[in-house]
């Protein structure tokens, strides 16, 4: 594999660029709304109601409202956005690599999110919002969430790069062969260390 032939690399963020701590949200979450922790795995995930937000089949007024329903409390958008920034820890390590790779390739991030968290960057993940800026999509805003083919070809279509040229990091088998059938480069992360010798057997670093 030469050089040349990638263009772009695109991350996944929460797993590759950050740590997750879904059970911090979680715990949060229920503390806020003075309810179970089961109610809130249940209303979020059970539900099915934060995949369709990040999928863009509701909006982000439509997501609050229904999980405050849920939870029977009024959530605002700032607990929320709190409840979302303790899970959240950024791997300093991966991204020190991703800084190395933005001197000769382009870097962004495709994230199975809704708006709510890439609007709201600078406060949930400002490690990640200073290094790539405006260059974080959303899969919220391609009508689909990873592994659809059409978030991975919608979004390198937005940043004007080939799809033949892009690789994809991601912790996720599932998400990396959505990316490899939509003919993209797929990569499997697993740990920094086995990142930058991938980088570096691609003539990345």
């Amino acid at each position: 594999m030469t050089i040349a032939r990638i263009s772009l690399v695109l991350f996944d963020m929460e797993g590759v660029l950050t740590h997750y701590d879904r059970d911090a949200r979680v715990a949060h979450l229920a503390a806020t709304a003075h309810c179970a922790p089961d109610t809130v795995r249940h209303a979020i995930w059970g539900s099915g109601l934060e995949a369709r937000a990040d999928a863009g089949i509701i909006d982000e007024m439509e997501y609050l409202a229904t999980l405050g329903a849920m939870l029977d409390y009024p959530l605002s958008k700032d607990e929320w956005l709190a409840s979302r920034c303790v899970s959240i820890t950024p791997n300093e390590r991966t991204l020190a690599l991703a800084a190395q790779l933005r001197t000769s390739r382009a870097i962004a991030i495709l994230t199975n999110n809704c708006h709510l968290v890439t609007d709201h960057l600078g406060y949930l993940n400002p490690a990640v919002d200073r290094l790539f800026g405006n260059a974080v999509y959303s899969s919220a805003s391609f009508g689909a969430t990873k592994p659809a083919a059409q978030t991975y070809l919608r979004c390198v279509d937005k940043i004007g790069a080939r799809p033949e040229e892009t690789l994809f990091i991601d912790d996720t088998d599932a998400n990396v062969r959505g990316a490899l059938d939509a003919g993209l480069i797929g990569y499997k992360f697993e740990d920094a260390n086995a990142l930058e010798v991938e980088f570096e057997r691609l003539g990345l670093l």
